[in-house]
Order: C-alpha cells, then sequence, then structure tokens
C-alpha cells in the first residue's frame, strides 16, 4: 500500500479520535485501532515514514500514537 494511503487512513482515524475529550485516551484509541487492524507491515511503513518526516502532515493524536508506541517497544 502507497504511503499517501496509509496517512490518509491514519488521518481520518487521528480525526475520528479527535472528538475524544481526553488527549490520552484519543492516543491510546489511535495506537490500539492501528494495532488492532493494521498490519505489522502498514504499521512499520507510517512509523518510518514519520521518522524520516517528524513534521509531515500526520494528524497529532497519530504522531503521538506511533511515538508512544516506539517509545515502549
Amino acid at each position: 500500500m502507497s504511503i499517501e494511503n496509509l496517512i490518509k487512513m491514519a488521518n481520518q482515524i487521528g480525526q475520528y479520535f479527535a472528538s475524544e475529550p481526553d488527549r490520552e485516551q484519543a492516543v491510546r484509541g489511535v495506537r490500539q485501532h492501528l494495532q488492532n487492524f493494521w498490519t505489522p507491515a502498514m504499521r512499520r511503513d507510517l512509523t518510518a515514514w514519520q521518522e524520516q518526516h517528524p513534521e509531515g502532515d500526520l494528524h497529532p493524536l497519530v504522531r503521538a500514537a506511533l511515538t508512544d508506541a516506539t517509545a515502549k517497544a
């Protein structure tokens, strides 16, 4: 899958969880969704892209979820 599609889907997930008033819970929701429904390759590709483009066009909740997941791995 192209990185453009992964970014688009990740941002849609971030937007969905943005309505959650508790930011930490929203980040956990994004992280859990990526873990439950994305393949390891999809998560790996998005994480690698985010590391190479830290100011890239990812929703802030997605960036936080990826950063937190990397730190805990």
